[in-house]
């Protein structure tokens, strides 16, 4: 057990192993950054185009169907026959 004690724990013995700041890795960050906000605004503007014509869809589902026609239009208009019937 007191070997345990004396030795130092693992993360303790392991110093720092960052790289150095490099300031040219920054710049493509920031460049991810500002596509990846990019790429977020184009999808938001569908996401948001989707969701109106959806609504509008729900809109027009939800009212009640109405015939443009009226019922004599919409019979079909009979044609004057080619011969004529005797009368009897």
């Amino acid at each position: 057990m007191s070997q345990e004690q004396n030795q130092p724990s693992p993360a303790a013995a392991q110093p720092d192993r960052r790289p150095p700041f490099d300031p040219s890795r920054m710049i493509g960050i920031i460049k991810r950054k500002a596509l990846i906000k990019e790429l977020a605004a184009v999808y938001h503007g569908e996401c948001l185009a989707y969701c109106q014509e959806l609504l509008e869809l729900q809109k027009k589902w939800n009212e009640p169907f109405i015939d443009d026609k009226s019922p004599d239009d919409s019979r079909k208009k009979m044609k004057p026959p080619k011969r004529l019937k005797k009368s009897r």
